[in-house]
This record gives C-alpha cells, structure tokens and sequence, in this order.
C-alpha cells in the first residue's frame, strides 16, 4: 500500500499512453485531457500497452 495524504485526488487516464513519453510530455498530457495542473499535488495514473 502506497499512503496518500487526505485531500489528494487520483486521476486515471483511460486508454494506452505509450510510456516512452518523458516527464514534461505527460505533464503536458495532463494539461490537455484533464484541463488540471500536472504540480498541483495530485496523482496521475498512467497505462502502458503490453508486449508480448
């Protein structure tokens, strides 16, 4: 278990994000699908598609 401090939102992303992508782009992903603030305290939640 990962402890989250009170008040912190949980965002999950729908979908595939290829996790090649480095920090800043999906900070700016974060800015464009959900309109929030990639440093504005809360977690987002990302999901690579697997290799097999």
């Amino acid at each position: 278990m990962i402890p989250i401090a009170s008040g912190v939102r949980v965002w999950i992303a729908t979908g595939h994000t290829d996790m090649r992508r480095g920090m800043n782009s999906l900070g700016l992903l974060v800015q464009e699908a959900f309109k929030r603030d990639p440093y504005g305290g809360d977690l987002y939640v990302f999901r690579g598609r697997s290799v097999s």
